[in-house]
């Protein structure tokens, strides 16, 4: 239960909850879905190269897909998996299938987003009761986060916690919805409002928690840990970081 009362937003709106949970907040079961990418040179986090290279941009996506299962692991809510493209037996993603063997790896498989998205709930949700999918771009989204959108959602039929740009970095469902995911406009500033819009219209009720940063572009680096930086930054670039994040990084 959350330690003040929701706010109740008018009708087909959604009820934005507080950051954290309280201590009498206790999370059913449920599982997380994390997707992400491989992270290789050049296909990964491309947006970012100009600031970055394309070593470091694909060594700061290693780092956030990392982050991002090492956090669903700890948030300890139950199964946890790794939904990757192009496969799951990608090679960059070995250590992480050493490091976390109770972790199931699967595959996106084909179609856009939206249609990757809705395919793993319905995998996910013929099997748990409820389901959390995160990306692996929002370095906030820590095990607390996690727990708190667990909580969120035992309450309600969607979760999400939207992103600063406008989209989200997390949504989660007890059942499947594909209005929520088909032909949506993917990687726009209006993906959060319209998915307010369709779960209102699909007559679902939606939780939302505070919104976070998510790294997509240059601009977006001085939300991403500075001890982070310090490894991933082409010394050739260091000066288009340093203008997006404020301060020059440390090499």
């Amino acid at each position: 239960m959350p330690t003040r009362p929701a706010e109740i937003l008018p009708t087909g709106a959604a009820v934005k909850l507080p950051m954290h949970a309280g201590p009498s907040c206790a999370p059913a079961r449920t599982h997380i879905i994390v997707f992400a990418k491989a992270p290789v040179a050049s296909e990964a986090k491309t947006r970012l190269i100009p600031a970055l290279g394309a070593e470091g941009a694909a060594a700061l996506a290693q780092r956030m897909l990392e982050h991002t299962l090492a956090a669903a692991v700890a948030a300890a809510l139950g199964s946890v998996e790794l939904c990757a493209a192009p496969r799951a037996d990608h090679p960059a993603l070995f250590r992480l299938r050493e490091r976390h063997p109770g972790v199931a790896f699967t595959t996106q498989g084909e179609g856009d987003l939206g249609q990757r998205m809705a395919h793993a709930f319905e995998r996910a949700l013929s099997v748990h009761g409820a389901a959390l999918l995160i990306g692996t771009d929002a370095p906030a989204l820590d095990p607390a986060r996690l727990r708190n959108a667990a909580c969120a959602l035992a309450a309600a039929d969607a979760v999400c916690v939207p992103a600063l740009d406008g989209g989200y970095v997390l949504i989660g469902l007890k059942r499947c919805a594909s209005a929520l995911f088909t032909g949506v406009a993917w990687s726009t500033a209006s993906v959060m409002q319209d998915t307010r819009e369709r779960a209102a219209r699909a007559g679902l009720t939606l939780s939302e928690l505070p919104p976070v940063a998510d790294i997509d572009e240059p601009a977006d680096l001085v939300h991403v840990p500075a001890h982070w930086l310090s490894t991933e930054i082409d010394p050739a670039h260091a000066p288009r970081v340093a203008a997006a994040t404020g301060a020059a990084p440390t090499r």
